[in-house]
């Protein structure tokens, strides 16, 4: 299996090499244009076959975790519409712009690449994770998704690199998952302090 993570930040480089050091064979798209000046960027263009723009990457991948801005998302969804086969699993790991609609990016994934096979989970992190978790103290990530063979493979996924994976439905739940990330970020924002709050589920 090849997992491919699209986009040029910081959870896309954080979340490969953890895959890496766990032996899958991963390879990273990014844009056309991208400049690999961050050393972690150096380091992997390094390597042969690592770094390749957003369609080649796609087209090498078998399980897709889409890391992203939003602002290349157009493009990334054509790449995958491009593609002659539906049958790659696309894990959405971003978040939308915060409005009080919440418009789901898992939506226009979905409709703009004509894919059924697409999930969410890991969007609590944030594209710029581990930096708004430096200690790396968030063990959780919340997952939806509609297939449940396509689930309990990013379950697997998820817990290899030791998340806690939970899931919380069908797909239909994605635009919640958004909601809890500005939510944190906006309490963030409130305490107007330089750090990050997270959220954690607990039993009782």
């Amino acid at each position: 299996m090849t997992l491919g993570i699209i986009g040029g930040t910081k959870l896309s480089t954080t979340l490969g090499n953890k895959y890496m050091s766990m032996g899958l064979n991963v390879v990273f798209g990014v844009r056309e244009e991208f400049e690999l000046r961050p050393i972690e960027w150096k380091i992997l263009s390094m390597q042969k076959d690592k770094v390749f723009g957003y369609c080649e990457a796609i087209k090498r991948s078998d399980v897709i975790l889409i890391c992203c801005e939003n602002e290349y998302l157009p493009l990334v969804c054509h790449c995958l519409s491009q593609l002659e086969s539906t049958d790659k699993i696309i894990l959405d790991c971003t978040n939308g712009n915060y409005n009080p609609n919440f418009g789901c990016n898992t939506k226009y994934i979905q409709e703009k690449s004509g894919y059924e096979r697409v999930l969410k989970g890991f969007n609590n992190l944030g594209l710029d994770y581990p930096n708004s978790d430096p200690l790396e103290l968030v063990k959780e990530t919340y997952f939806c998704g509609n297939a449940e063979v396509d689930k309990f493979r990013i379950k697997r996924l998820i817990e290899l690199i030791g998340f806690r994976a939970i899931d919380v439905g069908d797909l239909n739940n994605a635009p919640l998952l958004e909601a809890i990330y500005h939510l944190r970020k906006q309490i963030s924002h409130q305490k107007n302090e330089k750090i990050d709050y997270h959220f954690k589920l607990m039993s009782v």
